[in-house]
């Protein structure tokens, strides 16, 4: 009998058994997806973040904006020119790659929300 080879897949340091949990990874979670989708079409001050998603709070998303920059997915541009300091976020070239990902998984959610009313 022959042995499986199980090929693990890398990124960033860390290894993911497929392809799927690779994703999942990247942008998985309760925020992650949520913080990509209002950052799709604009770029957003970490306050309009806040605002756009009233029930995060500020440690996590200050952990999850971390962790997506980390990853290379969001841009963190600070101004301190003059006070107050000014902090923008946007995605990146590869943030962008997730947009028709983000998009499906927002019209999904459209779909069930029209046809499953209570």
């Amino acid at each position: 009998m022959k042995k499986k080879i199980v090929q693990t897949l890398r990124f960033k340091n860390k290894e993911y058994p497929c392809c799927a949990s690779l994703t999942m990874g990247i942008i998985g979670g309760k925020w992650k997806t949520v913080i990509i989708f209002h950052l799709m079409h604009k770029t957003l001050r970490y306050n309009e973040l806040r605002k756009s998603m009233p029930t995060v709070t500020e440690r996590t998303l200050s952990l999850q904006l971390k962790a997506l920059e980390e990853d290379g997915l969001i841009n963190r541009k600070v101004y301190t020119s003059k006070p107050p300091l000014k902090v923008e976020y946007s995605l990146t070239p590869f943030g962008q790659t997730l947009i028709p990902i983000i998009q499906s998984i927002a019209d999904w959610g459209d779909y069930v929300a029209e046809q499953y009313k209570p």
